[in-house]
Order: C-alpha cells, then structure tokens, then sequence
C-alpha cells in the first residue's frame, strides 16, 4: 500500500508544532507508519524538516494569494493575511525556530519571495500614510513573523484563546505600526 506523504507531513507537521523534540520514532507512530516506512519517505529528520519547510512555503504563499494582500488598504491586508495565515501558524512557528537552528545564509528562494511580498506591503502602508516611516518594512516583517509564532505557541499551550489570534496580532503590531496623527 502506497504511504499517503500528504498525511505523513500534516500528521509531523502537527506533532512537532505541539512537540519540537520529536524523534523520527514518534513521527512515524503518529502518522501510524513504521519506522523503515518513514525513512524510505525521508532519510532523516534534516529530509522531513525541508519537507515541512516546503509545505510551510507552499501554505504562506497560499495564504498570500488568498488574502490579496496587494488590495485596499494596507492594515485591512495585514488583518487578512493573519487570518489566512492561521490554520497554518503551529507549523510555522516550528519552521521559524528550526531555521534558525540550520538554515544559516542560505535562504531558501521561497522565504525569500514570502519576505519580499510581507515588506512590499509594509512599504505600501508607509507610502499611503498607514504606518509608521521610523519602522522598516523588514523589521515590521520580522515584527509579524515573531508575532505569528508566539501567537501560535501560546494558543498550542493554552495560555491564550484560539479566538484570539488574529486580534492579539493585528492589534499589537498595528497599534505599533499605525502613524499617529495629531489629535
């Protein structure tokens, strides 16, 4: 019987947002597969992280598209994007702490395109007067990247409401972003 990969990589990507620790073993029992079965799919946990990094990739960009960050005005696509970006947060707060483990200068072209698409639409609010001009688009971009993963992390331990993710975000790093006009 052929192994489901698809099934494989949620069932890791699932597990190792709730435990990052995570030995080849429990992936492979989670996924209720045998060992050998997992490792004939990934040769070891470097194959199935770049794997996860792949899927994670391919989710942001998804999520991108489907928030249409390029319309309207730049704090409503911020709001989208965090919403789009959710279902896919766990799995994305384990690839922001493992990348830092190993990715070192290399980065990979897709987080590359990912970053290039987030900054742009920084740098659109800052033209149209959204946001603040003393913060840079890169910072703002990393800002919501720390922001997405320990949002993530505190809803995985139930420390904060699941309800609460979008708003607990877009509000933060809004209220920090957003120009303030003399009243």
């Amino acid at each position: 019987m052929p192994v489901d990969r698809d099934h494989v990589l949620r069932t890791a990507a699932a597990l190792l947002t709730r435990k990052a620790t995570a030995t080849m073993d429990e992936v492979a029992k989670a996924a209720g597969i045998s060992r050998a079965t997992l490792h004939r799919q990934f040769a070891g946990r470097d194959a199935l992280v770049r794997a996860l990094e792949s899927l994670g990739i391919a989710e942001c960009e998804a999520a991108l598209d489907t928030a249409r960050i390029e319309e309207g005005p730049a704090a409503d696509a911020v709001r989208r994007l965090v919403r789009e970006i959710e279902p896919s947060a766990g799995l994305l707060a384990f690839l922001y702490t493992e990348n830092q483990l190993f990715e070192g200068a290399e980065q990979n072209a897709g987080w590359a395109r990912i970053d290039d698409r987030v900054a742009a639409l920084f740098r659109r609010g800052q033209a149209a007067g959204e946001f603040r001009i003393d913060l840079s688009p890169v910072w703002l971009t990393e800002a919501l990247y720390g922001l997405l993963a320990s949002a993530a992390w505190a809803v995985a331990e139930g420390r904060v409401a699941p309800k609460d993710f979008t708003h607990m975000i877009v509000e933060l790093l809004l209220g920090g972003a957003l120009r303030q006009t003399n009243q």
